[in-house]
């Protein structure tokens, strides 16, 4: 069926409908990964946002039952230049299609993503909404939807309802869920780590409750600014145990120090964003799904100091903490989908794991 995408800013692009026929609304953005469409899809950091993918075909190898990073796909809405209908890969299970078709998420193909991406990268990321062509009535009347399209609380829409737990012999770490992809899961596991994944109301009470030897904090969608109860309970946190703090966590520690965030242009997404580490003196290819940024100059230098950056447009990409045993990156070292360059920090954070518990 044909169908169109409709910025916010009144552009229009034509294309063709998949998976499920319909209309939503959401966050447009885009990702550069040749790879990894299908983790792609299941990253709760994606909550209320349309993703286009840069690369040309998508849904060549199909979809499996491993490459999933959460129970079902996040985002509202899946963007491809052109969709491969005849998968090839011994792994495959059914077609993108089918797989977006029965879970309820809607595609669209055939637009010129080239041209969508050069409009994000000047103009930055819009709202913008897919609809059938015989949904759309009236432009003027969906560009109204369109600009009064808010997602709230998106933390509480993907965390998990209740404590999880992953049997380990090795330290015990509380991880909390603010939208966790499963390799960070499975990335502490493969340690030998006794996982205990918390709900994002969780308190710090009911954390330390359980006397974690460590504590992580995943990855998650929207404006950190939005999350301050998460920010609270970071506070009470700090210094209890040692913790470790990937994107929004990253971000959230920040604020709980007192640096400011901002919204990027239009954001880091994909996997192959260049990150230097300033103690090592190496660069590394990482994975990244972020919209926001910690701001350099609201930095307090004599408690925090900056570890990664990155090397294209020398944004933030890791802190550490001089008053306490903690550190965040804004790249996914868990990666999935990317490399698994930094992978690194992990061991790391079992070494100050290792540290603290033998120092005492």
């Amino acid at each position: 069926m044909k169908a169109f995408l409709l910025l916010e800013d009144g552009t229009v692009f034509e294309g063709n409908s998949f998976g499920m026929e319909g209309k939503v609304i959401g966050e447009v953005v885009f990702n550069t990964g040749m790879t990894g469409y299908q983790e792609v899809l299941t990253d709760p950091s994606y909550c209320g946002q349309i993703v286009c993918m840069t690369y040309p075909l998508i849904g060549n190898y199909g979809v499996n039952i491993d490459d999933i990073e959460s129970l079902k796909p996040q985002v509202k809405g899946f963007i491809v230049r052109e969709l491969c209908k005849t998968p090839s890969n011994w792994r495959s299970i059914e077609t993108l299609n089918e797989y977006l078709k029965r879970n309820e998420i809607t595609g669209l193909e055939g637009i010129d993503t080239r041209a969508l991406t050069r409009i994000l990268r000047n103009n930055g990321t819009m709202k913008g909404t897919i609809i059938t062509a015989e949904q759309l009535e009236n432009i003027q009347e969906e560009l109204a939807k369109v600009n009064s399209y808010t997602i709230s609380n998106p933390v509480l829409q993907v965390t998990t309802n209740e404590i999880k737990h992953y049997k380990g012999e090795g330290y015990k770490i509380a991880l909390m869920d603010y939208g966790l992809k499963q390799n960070i899961v499975r990335s502490l596991l493969n340690r030998g780590c006794d996982v205990h994944v918390f709900p994002a109301t969780a308190t710090a009470d009911e954390v330390l409750g359980i006397e974690p030897d460590g504590i992580m904090l995943s990855n998650g969608p929207g404006d950190p600014k939005d999350c301050q109860f998460q920010i609270d309970t970071i506070k009470k946190l700090i210094g209890k145990k040692p913790m470790f703090g990937i994107c929004l966590g990253h971000q959230l520690t920040a604020l709980a120090n007192g640096a400011n965030t901002i919204k990027l242009k239009y954001g880091h997404r994909g996997c192959n964003h260049p990150v230097k580490d300033i103690e090592k003196d190496l660069t590394y290819i990482t994975s990244q799904n972020h919209g926001y940024t910690i701001v350099e100059e609201s930095l307090n230098k004599e408690t925090m100091t900056v570890s990664h950056i990155n090397m294209n447009d020398g944004t933030i990409e890791g802190i550490k903490y001089k008053n306490a045993p903690l550190f965040t990156v804004q790249f996914h070292p868990e990666a999935s989908p990317g490399p698994g360059d930094t992978a690194y920090l992990f061991d790391e954070f079992i070494k100050m794991i290792d540290y603290s518990k033998n120092s005492l």
